[in-house]
């Protein structure tokens, strides 16, 4: 029987994630414990993920957290549960585990709390990365880790570590608007190399359709995370990043509905919208500096 049955399941979830947070800390080398994604950003839907960040410095007991995991977990019987340690999913994303709480999905994401500090350093300086990441298919732009911070709620933090961290990062650093601002030069790149792609022959649609494709999708994404950053706006992921886009101030009107149908076009007409965006974005960058 469920044992929080008798009260309303957001309002016992509540409880559960705030116990789960508690217990985590409890693990060798765990830090602290966040409520990221739209939860925390209070847009949540009926039946949205749980998502925790699981801050740890050094090697986290990872027997630990299966133990831990198996514990609150609901799955078939004897079938294991699984947590991923640093780098069993990639070198950014880090690791976790996939679990199922009270019929909710709940997801535990490793975060290397020094490296978080390290990147936190970098942004303020103007420096990032884009590393290549599963689940990211425009790579991970390190300066969401300090996104994810400064917009999660924090659940149990006994050092106090991630509440201070979240305190400095209320404040985006004006290096990194520049940097990433900046950064629209790589858009305009890719929108030539695409342009002289189609300029070959049989390139319009033949065997270089993919190299066009992924030219139009980069110069969209960075085009993106520009318009984010010159609002001073964190970008965390491509998952709902070109609709936040859109809807910032003095966004080039219909972004959205523009870098959807260019998606769709044919080569030569999304190439040439892509170049009409870059232009018109660049424009709203330098409009205020």
């Amino acid at each position: 029987m469920n044992a929080h049955a008798d009260r309303p399941v957001e309002a016992s979830m509540e409880e559960v994630i705030g116990a789960m947070a508690a217990r985590l800390t409890g693990v060798r080398g765990v830090r602290a414990v966040s409520l990221g994604g739209s939860r925390a950003r209070g847009a949540e839907r009926p039946g949205s993920d749980w998502d925790l960040g699981v801050y740890y410095r050094g090697t986290p007991d990872v027997a630990a957290l299966t133990a831990l995991a198996a514990e609150v977990a609901e799955g078939p019987a004897g079938s294991p549960v699984e947590v991923a340690g640093p780098g069993g999913w990639g070198p950014w994303v880090n690791g976790g585990s996939w679990l199922t709480v009270d019929g909710v999905a709940v997801d535990w994401i490793l975060r290397d709390l020094d490296r978080v500090e390290r990147v936190w350093t970098d942004c303020r300086e103007g420096r990032y990365e884009v590393g290549i990441q599963p689940g990211h298919p425009l790579g991970f732009w390190s300066p969401a880790y300090a996104g994810e911070v400064a917009l999660c709620r924090v659940l149990a933090d006994p050092y106090g570590e991630l509440t201070r961290l979240r305190a400095e990062t209320a404040d985006y650093p004006e290096p990194l608007r520049t940097a990433l601002a900046g950064a629209v030069w790589e858009a305009e790149f890719s929108v030539a190399a695409a342009r002289k792609t189609l300029g070959r022959e049989g390139g319009a649609g033949g065997d270089d359709a993919l190299f066009v494709a992924l030219c139009l999708s980069r110069a969209f994404g960075v085009l993106v995370q520009c318009l984010h950053a010159h609002h001073r706006t964190w970008c965390l992921n491509e998952k709902g990043a070109t609709a936040a886009a859109a809807a910032l101030p003095d966004t080039p009107p219909g972004f959205g509905r523009r870098v959807a149908e260019a998606l769709r076009a044919p080569a030569a007409r999304a190439v040439a919208e892509a170049d009409a965006l870059v232009r018109e974005v660049r424009a709203v960058l330098e409009a205020d500096g």
